[in-house]
């Protein structure tokens, strides 16, 4: 799944619960934003392969329940991703965000 952060009827809390709900726990994962502005959530992680890539979040580290269903369900943890994408959209402070 991806989300096109140009779009506010894409760019949605209900879609990011589907992104964060759409993958498995068991690898490790993380949000990731393309220069175009689409969002998606990626098994490469760290600094690999980040050409096209304008920003992206800490890793998920697996195990921990960043991703997965139950995530899904934490409304604490899905805001505090949709608020970290919408405040570095389309300008990030950095292009690796963590700590948000």
């Amino acid at each position: 799944m991806q989300i096109n952060l140009n779009d506010p009827e894409d760019f949605t809390i209900e879609n990011i619960k589907t992104l964060v709900a759409s993958e498995d726990d068991t690898v490790n994962t993380q949000f990731r934003v393309t220069e175009d502005g689409i969002l998606l959530l990626s098994r490469v992680t760290g600094n690999r392969n980040l050409d096209g890539i304008k920003f992206c979040l800490e890793t998920n580290a697996r195990g921990n329940g960043y991703v997965g269903k139950t995530a899904a369900q934490d409304d604490v943890w899905v805001r505090r991703v949709y608020k970290a994408i919408k405040d570095n959209w389309p300008d990030p402070v950095v292009p690796y965000i963590d700590n948000f």
